[in-house]
């Protein structure tokens, strides 16, 4: 059997190599989709959602703030591309007192003993509204393959890995009728799926309920797929909700020839003004969702609907403006 030859990872010691700027360079780059997950994957969430990139908080302008969807809470980034200082450390407690009940992520090349044990502290001394990290980016290469980036922990609240322990083990020792068990066996072969056929879209962890949500790059408007065991019946949704809901509903509708012409079937429009939000449906009936036997289909179809929907919509949700009172 012959003995595979495998490459050797180096370090990149020069970060600024890579990006020469903190704001002009390396923020936008992190506020990409695909790197922001690094984060989220770093600190242990499912996603972030990037709502702004130098956000006024106080005297000062945070690099990058995000929704946590799972939690509705704010995350907010701190870029460094050098050794930690007191300067960033003031931004980031102003940020703090500022946002009022946030996650608060300060990435740096290096931290200082005194700054990873100032995180530390603020983590022990503040309570469950609060979560301070620290994160080091390192730059390595295998060859001469691209360069990965790649976010190591350095501080993290005492707590947050036996919370999220504690919060799955609570859900999975909850009661739950056979049809919410057959409902998170149905969305566990959808997530299988979707990764079998290395689909670029990510779907949550799959619940005992009819519904999982997808992120689509900007809080209060995601895709949710249903699955209705009573109705017999089926979907994929774009919900649009929140304070900007109408504006973003009325520019979406503006687009809906080309969005229909892209997806290739008519939607359903419900801007549903008594409600707190709207919905873009294509839903398939006569499913039966008990019937394990026919799965497959009904996944394939779930699967390649997700798909569609993301690639049509993702950009044009992104690219929505923002009221200037909610900026």
């Amino acid at each position: 059997m012959a003995i595979p030859k495998l490459g050797k990872m180096v370090r990149l010691d020069s970060i600024k190599e890579v990006w020469n700027h903190e704001a002009t360079s390396f923020t936008p780059w992190l506020a990409e989709e695909d790197n922001i997950q690094l984060v989220a994957d770093a600190i242990g969430l499912d996603e972030l959602v990037v709502e702004a990139l130098e956000k006024n908080v106080g005297p000062f302008r945070a690099d990058i703030l995000c929704k946590d969807p799972s939690s509705d809470r704010f995350v907010l980034i701190e870029n460094q591309l050098e050794k930690t200082d007191h300067s960033h450390l003031g931004q980031i407690l102003t940020y703090a007192a500022g946002l009022g009940a946030c996650t608060i992520v300060w990435i740096a090349k290096s931290f200082t003993s005194e700054h990873r044990a100032t995180l530390e502290w603020l983590n022990e001394i503040t309570d469950e509204k609060f979560n301070f990290f620290g994160l080091e980016i390192e730059l390595w290469r295998i060859g001469n393959s691209e360069i990965a980036a790649n976010f190591n922990v350095v501080s993290e609240p005492n707590q947050w890995t036996r919370d999220i322990q504690s919060a799955a083990k609570e859900i999975e020792s909850s009661q739950h009728t056979p049809r919410d068990l057959l409902l998170r066996e149905f969305w566990t072969a959808l997530k299988a799926d979707m990764e079998f056929n290395k689909s670029k879209v990510k779907t949550q962890k799959p619940l005992p309920q009819s519904w999982t949500n997808i992120a689509l790059g900007k809080s209060g408007i995601y895709l949710v797929a249903v699955a209705r065991v009573k109705k017999e019946s089926m979907g994929v949704h774009v919900v649009v909700n929140g304070a900007n809901r109408k504006t973003f509903y009325d520019e979406l509708f503006s687009q809906k020839k080309a969005i229909e012409d892209e997806i290739g079937i008519e939607l359903q429009w419900l801007e549903m003004p008594e409600k707190m939000e709207s919905h873009i449906k294509l839903n398939k009936e006569n499913v039966d969702v008990v019937n394990k036997q026919s799965w497959p289909q009904h996944i394939a179809w779930m699967r390649e609907t997700i798909e569609n929907f993301h690639r049509v919509f993702s950009t044009r949700v992104r690219n929505l403006s923002i009221n200037p009172e909610d900026s």
